[in-house]
């Protein structure tokens, strides 16, 4: 008898100690990375040919994405929800932080408090390449959304900082930052995790800073590295002072230096399940609900 298959799996390399104490650093920011609201921004450009209205929107790492002001000019009159990974606001916020003022306001959940199928769209913007186990993820998602719920999110593909990591290769330089997860892989983990009709897009746009000070400054708002590789040690001024020549020369006719972002977007639906039938099979009081409701019968 052949043995069974190995279990897919769809861990990122990360450091995860490395990981969980950069996110604890961002939550602690007072407003999301200014790029994070921009992604957003044309994140939600996209929401109009979507003709469903969504009385219940989960907004899927609230903190970080910054989205709420455009999910609250597209669906003014959802329930919008803030998920996070733990529903209490983060510790030594300052009384003066929006983020602060922010969680008062608006519903908050912990990820495993969110219902099963108890919103009709799941948003998560700019949050995808903090986890550890992307699929996971989306089967969070999958769970959490209604039959013929749709999801859209965002995410850094691996066209991110081409040129700073070719830049840190040609110096013999261990990795800047860990990889990101193509969208053509991403596509397929949505499958695996019972999404239908999976839809990746990217676009990529390059911005550019005054000088490399600039440029690491911003940076540090958007994460850290998380690679496994990285150095282990503190780096000293003169390795600073190395870097920031080197960030020079990705300087272009103006002086200023210029790094990549490619931004992955991804929108699937949640299908009515369709179990397998064999000699005997049962099928949950919940799906079967969800198979009457769609008009569909087991396959």
């Amino acid at each position: 008898m052949a043995a069974p298959a190995p279990e897919r799996s769809t861990r990122r390399p990360l450091d995860e100690r490395a990981l969980a104490h950069v996110l604890q650093r961002l939550r602690r920011a007072d407003a999301a990375p200014w790029l994070h609201g921009e992604v957003a921004r044309r994140m939600a450009e996209r929401l109009p040919v979507i003709r469903q209205q969504p009385d219940v929107v989960l907004d899927w790492w609230a903190q970080l994405g910054g989205s709420g002001a455009a999910l609250a000019r597209c669906y003014p009159r959802a329930r919008i929800v803030g998920v996070e990974p733990q529903a209490a606001p983060v510790p030594e916020a300052p009384w003066w932080s929006p983020r602060r003022w922010a969680a008062r306001g608006g519903e908050v959940l912990a990820e495993e408090a969110v219902a099963p199928g108890s919103a009709q769209l799941v948003w998560a913007n700019m949050m995808l390449h903090g986890a550890t186990d992307p699929q996971a993820v989306m089967a969070q998602w999958q769970r959490a959304l209604a039959v013929d719920g749709f999801l859209m999110f965002s995410t850094l593909g691996p066209g991110t900082l081409e040129s700073l990591r070719a830049l840190y290769r040609a110096r013999g330089w261990p990795a800047p930052f860990a990889p990101f997860v193509d969208m053509h892989d991403l596509g397929d983990m949505l499958i695996h995790a019972g999404f239908a009709d999976p839809v990746m897009d990217q676009e990529t746009i390059t911005l550019t800073w005054a000088d490399a000070a600039a440029l690491l400054a911003e940076l540090r708002t958007l994460g850290g590295n998380v690679d496994p590789g990285r150095p282990s040690g503190l780096r000293t001024p003169r390795w600073r002072d190395r870097l920031h020549e080197a960030l020079a020369t990705l300087a272009g006719a103006d002086g200023r230096p210029a790094l990549p972002f490619e931004l992955v977007y991804g929108h699937a639906f949640r299908p009515p399940p369709r179990p397998r039938l064999a000699g005997e099979t049962a099928v949950p009081l919940e799906d079967l609900r969800a198979m009457v409701r769609a008009g569909r019968r087991p396959a």
